[in-house]
């Protein structure tokens, strides 16, 4: 307690430094790898991308970042065993984001795209086993997490896999791809549609306030008979511009017209991306200055000051016009080649996943969705389309990036503990 009181002002300066770091790392890997199908089936220019994350992600991350976090990220363990000593904690939490943000900086470097959920999860779990004991971690969560490792890839590379086959077989090897695209365009205009609204409402706009209870009993299906008028709406003014577009421009067009249903997926994806993982960099943050400020003092959920949000959106921002480029290769062309047709099976099939997780409960994790989604459509051309050399790289920087994280947790821990001690 006296050790927080005497150096309270450096602590600060510390951890918002850290939590800025943090902010960065997700921009250069989170960030880039979502926006890497849109640079890699050429729908956006690597700039144009980076503009558009920038604004959504920025939106996201400082208009629906929240007002509240969880003083500890997924519930990986009870902050209640730090009530006793508070300056264990802010070590603890101001090194985890530290040690999150070096493995994500070294992951980016590599063109290796990681979760940041995970690598502030494992770093949590590492401080937390020295600084109290290993019975005090949740395991049963840290098990559910670890499972998204074989959940998010599946469910994604699943969903994409059969939404390019569709699009392939039904629309673009057809004898006569104009007449087929006019008629069942739309209805991918209208997943399109649902998925925004529903990615949006749940993930995006969470921390809001929205209410528009629709008397359904359940956030999740107010949120679907929303977005489900909204796919009409979507598919109804596509169709109208789809006729026009294909009349003037013909079949050379259509791959043209999926670019452009991307951008949208993308944008929403970016939103919702925003103001959910800006908590990976501002939770532990936000957590730190309320211990800080009330003299020691643990709460289960932190207040969000509009600084933290603030620190949290431009970290993200400056990392990914800095450093995405790296990740955004390895998704956009180092897995496998994609075109805007490809590009668009990808994203929605990601934003499926999103969308099915929101309402089953499922774990999962944005980064390995978004690499199991292209991966689907990888395999609908065949084993040979896939880079495994590339894909064997990811999962193992998959599977090491929680015990790597933990490490360099308790290395940094151990540091901080001995300069202020």
């Amino acid at each position: 307690m006296d050790i927080i009181t005497a150096n309270s002002t450096l602590l600060l300066a510390i951890v918002a430094v850290f939590g800025l770091y943090m902010a960065w790392g997700i921009g250069a890997n989170d960030v880039a790898n979502a926006m890497g199908t849109s640079v890699g089936a050429r729908a956006l220019t690597l700039k144009q991308a980076i503009l558009v994350a920038m604004i959504f992600e920025f939106l996201g991350a400082f208009l629906a970042g929240g007002e509240v976090t969880s003083t500890i990220r997924k519930g990986i363990i009870d902050p209640g065993v730090f009530q006793a000593i508070p300056e264990q904690f802010v070590f603890g939490m101001t090194g985890s984001l530290l040690a999150a943000a070096t493995w994500l900086m070294i992951a980016s470097a590599r063109g290796w795209p990681v979760s940041t959920t995970h690598s502030i999860v494992g770093a949590i779990v590492g401080f937390s086993s020295v600084a109290v004991s290993v019975e005090a971690v949740n395991w049963g969560k840290v098990s559910s997490i670890a499972a998204s490792w074989i959940v998010s890839p599946l469910l994604a590379g699943s969903l994409s896999f059969v939404l390019f086959t569709s699009v392939r077989k039904l629309i673009l090897e057809h004898d006569d791809a104009k007449t087929r695209a006019v008629t069942l365009i739309p209805l991918y205009m209208w997943m399109v549609g649902f998925m925004i609204a529903m990615v949006t409402l749940l993930k995006g706009l969470k921390h809001v306030g929205l209410n528009y209870s629709l008397g359904t009993g359940s956030a999740f299906g107010d949120a679907a008979l929303m977005s489900t008028a909204i796919g009409f709406g979507v598919a109804a003014l596509g169709a109208l511009w789809l006729r026009r577009r294909v009349a003037n421009e013909g079949n050379t067009s259509l791959e043209r017209i999926f670019g452009v249903l991307m951008i949208f997926t993308a944008c929403a994806m970016a939103f919702a991306h925003g103001s959910n993982d800006v908590a990976n960099a501002v939770g532990p943050l936000a957590a730190v200055v309320q211990v800080i400020r009330s003299g020691g003092e643990l709460a289960a959920k932190s207040a969000m000051p509009w600084w933290v949000l603030l620190v949290g959106s431009a970290g993200i921002v400056v990392g990914l016009a800095s450093y995405g480029w790296r990740v955004m290769k390895t998704i956009g062309q180092g897995i496998t080649e994609l075109t805007p047709s490809r590009g668009f099976a990808a994203e929605l099939g990601a934003a499926g996943t999103v969308v099915l997780a929101s309402g089953t409960g499922l774990p999962i994790s944005t980064t390995h969705t978004l690499v199991g989604a292209v991966l689907g459509v990888g395999f609908a051309r065949g084993i040979g389309a896939i880079d495994l050399r590339m894909v064997r790289s990811i999962v193992v920087s998959w599977v090491i990036t929680l015990p790597i994280a933990a490490v360099l947790a308790v290395i940094f821990f151990y540091l901080l503990q001995a300069v202020f001690s």
